[in-house]
């Protein structure tokens, strides 16, 4: 069985109109929750070593993720992580390592930054792991062969050439959007492990599934954690919002025509 995988996007920083932002307070009575209901996590290498063994390595084991790599992530989040003990992978926009959130669209007041590779390096130091979330966060399965290989080989290759070849053993598909070319596309590009989104493929090392955390999974436990009634509610809560996701897609899609079509 390969442990639960957890993932959460924005901790902290300005509100937005979308549904990725998870309060300060409330991360923190989470993982303080976990911490005391004896959960313990997963580094990338020991969740690697786990998903090839079908006896899991701990009985409340799971990897705590994090997607986009956001700043607010090392004032809000990593602080707290290591306070209980906790460790966490960021998945990374390689592109925007340090640049703000131009590849969204824009759901706060202002555009928000990502980590630079200082932080990144300062929080790897301390046990923490990085991992690729593609160059540019473009949604892989509307891409043509050429794109997805760049996307996966240019954003793996920044990470190797700066962390080294741990940091280029794990993809998470921007959108939880995949499918058998791409995943193909990431084994040829040399990553091990592939993240999908909630459903995954069962077997499949590079279509794992994951449990988004959304503004509104805001029990001590969370639903990627639950095997009762509201886990399993929460899940395709989850599954549904994700899938709604393709929205953002396609907005991202109509805007840049919108821009192509006004530029002087």
């Amino acid at each position: 069985m390969t442990p639960p995988v957890l993932c959460y996007h924005r901790v902290g920083g300005p509100p937005e109109l979308g549904v990725t932002r998870v309060s300060p307070a409330t991360f923190r009575r989470q993982m303080h929750a976990l911490a005391r209901a004896g959960w313990k996590t997963l580094s990338l290498a020991e969740f690697a070593a786990s998903v090839e063994n079908p006896t899991l390595p701990h009985p409340h084991a799971f990897l705590l993720s994090f997607d986009d790599g956001y700043a607010e992530l090392a004032e809000f989040a990593y602080p707290v992580i290591q306070e209980v003990g906790f460790t966490a992978t960021t998945f990374l926009i390689t592109d925007y390592i340090g640049r703000t959130n131009g590849w969204d669209i824009q759901y706060t007041r202002e555009p928000l930054r990502h980590l630079d590779w200082g932080a990144i390096e300062a929080w790897r130091a301390k046990g923490f792991d990085f991992a690729s979330h593609t160059a540019t966060h473009a949604r892989l399965t509307w891409l043509d062969d050429a794109r997805v290989a760049d996307e996966l080989g240019r954003s793996r290759q920044a990470l190797f050439d700066r962390l080294g070849a741990a940091a280029g053993a794990a993809v998470a598909y921007p959108f939880g959007a995949a499918d058998g070319r791409v995943t193909r596309a990431a084994q040829a590009a040399g990553y091990l492990l592939g993240f999908d989104g909630v459903a995954g493929v069962e077997g499949d090392l590079l279509r794992l599934s994951r449990i988004p955390v959304y503004v509104w999974d805001v029990a001590d436990i969370p639903c990627g954690l639950r095997d009762d009634e509201w886990g399993v509610a929460g899940r395709i809560i989850a599954y549904l919002a994700n899938r709604c996701a393709v929205g953002t897609s396609i907005m991202k899609g109509v805007w840049g025509l919108l821009r192509r079509d006004t530029a002087p």
